[in-house]
């Protein structure tokens, strides 16, 4: 649907640099990457709101790198909101609709729909200056949805929100994708990529140095910086039940992983940090509630410590020490137990 061919801008002190990827219609696209390495550029670039130097963006078989932005049926939220103080919500959602020969009726009607969908439909008539900041942020939706657009895009819109609006929004950004719009969504939270994306494309330095869907990138990082910056390699898709009164993560492999929830029959992300992980070479006494036996993978010193990859049925990765593997006399094809504290596994719901 959407394809970026070999885009690159030099600025005074910044440069995309050939950036390419595509996405398919109906995806949830995230740009991932730290602060400054070019996200917000791109997404303003497919908008039109910056010029390529080279390269070509491609909407639906029609190449529309010179489109003028309001012909492009692209909509751009911008991070800072950019609502219109001196309008009502109302008169900010439909402003779009002014040029579209409707009647008041029509607007209204529109209004009211994406009101709905959004969940403002009782903030009609406030002024944006008596608005929190996730209100703000539906009404910034509502204003581009509005316009229909066949791609939205999203400059790190949970950013300035505390952790229960991050929640509340990404129900609503997900309830939106599975109406079928396709996003393109800037973040540097590596956990907004996982709960909400479809695919990824990292970002560095004005480069894409890896895409491919959240599993593939946070499971086989392909760079070091990759694995750095996303941090997580025990990263699983999962599935929520109650079993004897306790709540597990059953991964598609079937290995029951207990964690510390209230969710049910629900799919899910869980993470595991690899310096939660303890290793040993028998069944201990530990606090730990999830204790497997396994075959050591690999073993690889990394600058840290030592990354050992552990195979329980699906392969997990812990963080321990180059003395702990001298003293617990560690081999690759042999075999040990690691253990880890339901309260390690991070849940991410989908």
């Amino acid at each position: 649907m959407l394809e970026i061919k070999d885009i690159s801008k030099k600025f005074p002190d910044f440069e995309l640099n050939g950036i390419s990827f595509r996405v398919a219609k109906g995806d949830y696209f995230i740009l991932l990457g730290e602060s400054g390495a070019g996200k917000s550029m791109i997404l303003e670039t497919i908008a039109g709101l910056v010029r390529p130097d080279s390269g070509e963006i491609w909407l639906d078989g029609k190449e529309i790198s010179h489109t003028k932005i309001q012909e492009r049926k692209i909509g751009l939220v911008f991070q800072d909101h950019a609502v219109f103080p001196h309008l009502t919500v109302m008169e900010n959602i439909a402003f779009a609709l002014h040029a579209q020969g409707l009647s008041r009726e029509e607007k209204r009607l529109r209004v009211k729909e994406i009101a709905r969908l959004l969940g403002i439909s009782g903030l009609l008539h406030r002024s944006p200056t008596s608005l929190s900041g996730g209100e703000l942020q539906r009404v910034a939706l509502g204003r581009t949805l509005i316009q229909k657009p066949r791609v939205l895009l999203l400059d790190e819109p949970l950013a300035s929100l505390d952790i229960q609006l991050k929640r509340d929004l990404r129900r609503l950004l997900r309830s939106i994708h599975q109406e079928g719009q396709t996003i393109i969504h800037v973040t540097h939270d590596y956990e907004e990529a996982l709960a909400l994306g479809t695919n990824i494309a990292v970002i560095h330095k004005g480069q894409v140095i890896q895409t491919g869907t959240p599993e593939a990138v946070f499971t086989h990082p392909k760079s070091e910086f990759v694995a750095h910056f996303v941090g997580v390699k025990n990263f699983f898709s999962v599935h929520l039940e109650i079993r004897d009164q306790i709540t597990f993560a059953i991964t598609n492999n079937n290995i029951p992983i207990r964690i510390v929830s209230e969710s049910i029959n629900e799919d899910a992300f869980i993470l595991i940090r690899g310096e939660d992980i303890l290793v040993s070479n028998t069944p201990v006494e530990t606090s730990a509630t999830n204790n497997f036996p396994g075959k050591i993978v690999e073993i690889v010193p990394g600058v840290q410590g030592v990354n050992l990859t552990v195979n329980i049925g699906i392969e997990m990765h812990a963080l321990i020490t180059r003395e702990s593997v001298e003293k617990l006399n560690l081999k690759a094809g042999g075999k040990c137990w690691i253990h880890f504290k339901a309260t390690a596994v991070k849940m991410i719901a989908k």
